[in-house]
């Protein structure tokens, strides 16, 4: 086992104050994309993220630090340059993520690939000027087919043209979530850059989320960064000799977990063009029916099987949360409301007793928890919440 320092990113996320939690979302995402490309941050990295989070020192005053710790440093470590790598990345994305700006058009995807390797690459920002493949283990060695390079800025001119002449008004999630992907694993495929293209891809897709008015979950950037990269892979990926077809469905799972708080087990082996038997179905976890025969069952009628797989990733003994995912159930309520809802009185000891214990495990979140003090806050049962909340509606039945 490493032992690699790691700050707790999600007690800041969960505990923290509004800034606090604001900008651990940040740090957790940026050096989580690292997994892209098998980098990882250095401890001195994880103890600036540290500061910068709670409060000793500013993103600039953050990125100069990282940035002078490796002008200065004499002793040499084993992976110094993929750590070099990884922490000037990582400070630049947080950078780039807490700005309220964003630019959707070819100049502004060209700027985020130059503000987030800029330091790293010398070609930071710039387009390649040679065509690529490159052999993926989920394609048993074989390559996506990227664009030629002399097509570059014209592709990327289009799609986002034909992007920003969508609307989503009016579509239902499933529309969303099908043409979001399809917009993302196309302007990817493009393959911009000839490094980095991944993590530009992200960071852009974050932002224009963001744009649009998504609550975007950070925490599925952060730990499946890679998922999402070979996701993107079986999005492009079609061989008719072998009988594949291009297989969006895999991003579709990512979006639908990061903007629609569903549970699909988002594990890289469930995307290789020959899984074995284990891995050939990906299950969604907090829907029973769609687990793998392997999980045992208990012994209900086959209308209330409830895997206990399931049962054991939301138990939670603590009866005060189980009260509380009973009173929300399937509604969105305001603190007020559930105060009444519970009969309780003293809104300290709510907040202490019911409330953070049920968001801290992971049962409650906030419908607007970018705006923690939004005029119009609500409180709603999170994938985990519902799940356990339809187990104990099924045994109260």
């Amino acid at each position: 086992m490493s032992d690699q320092l790691y700050i707790n990113f999600d007690e800041y996320i969960r505990q923290g104050e509004p800034a606090q939690r604001e900008k651990a979302g940040y740090w957790q995402t940026a050096i989580g994309l690292q997994a892209v490309d098998g980098l990882k941050t250095s401890d001195y990295l994880q103890n600036t993220a540290r500061r910068h989070i709670e409060g000793e020192i500013t993103i600039d005053e953050a990125r100069d630090l990282v940035n002078q710790y490796y002008i200065t440093k004499t002793a040499h470590d084993a992976n110094d340059e993929d750590k070099e790598e990884a922490d000037r990345v990582s400070s630049n994305i947080v950078k780039v993520l807490s700005s309220l700006t964003f630019d959707f058009s070819t100049g502004g995807f060209q700027s985020v690939h130059r503000r987030v390797f800029e330091g790293v690459m010398k070609h930071a920002g710039e387009f390649r000027k040679y065509d690529i493949t490159k052999k993926e283990w989920v394609l048993e060695g074989d390559t996506v087919l990227y664009l030629n390079w002399e097509d570059l800025r014209r592709a990327i001119d289009y799609d986002l043209e034909q992007e920003r002449a969508y609307s989503y008004k009016g579509k239902s999630h499933d529309e969303m979530i099908s043409h979001l992907s399809h917009f993302v694993s196309g302007l990817w495929q493009i393959h911009a850059f000839g490094e980095g293209n991944t993590r530009t891809t992200a960071v852009f897709t974050i932002q224009y989320l963001r744009s649009l008015g998504f609550d975007v979950d950070n925490d599925q950037f952060a730990k499946h960064s890679w998922y999402f990269r070979n996701a993107l892979v079986r999005a492009n990926y079609k061989n008719a000799r072998k009988g594949i077809d291009y297989s969006p469905i895999y991003l579709e799972r990512f979006f639908r977990n990061l903007l629609l708080g569903e549970q699909w087990d988002l594990r890289n082996r469930y995307l290789h063009i020959n899984p074995t038997t284990e891995w050939s179905v990906q299950p969604n976890l907090a829907t029973p029916a769609s687990t793998p025969s392997r999980t045992r069952t208990s012994t209900r009628t086959s209308s209330e099987q409830v895997p206990e797989q399931v049962q054991d990733l939301v138990h939670t003994n603590n009866p005060l949360i189980l009260e509380l995912i009973k009173v929300i159930g399937e509604e969105e309520l305001s603190i007020a409301q559930l105060m009444e809802k519970t009969g309780l009185k003293h809104r300290p000891n709510f907040i202490e007793y019911h409330l953070n214990p049920s968001m801290k495990e992971g049962y409650v979140r906030l419908l607007y928890p970018q705006s923690p003090r939004h005029p119009r806050q609500k409180y709603l049962l999170t994938v985990k919440g519902l799940a356990l909340y339809n187990v104990m509606k099924k045994e109260d039945e």
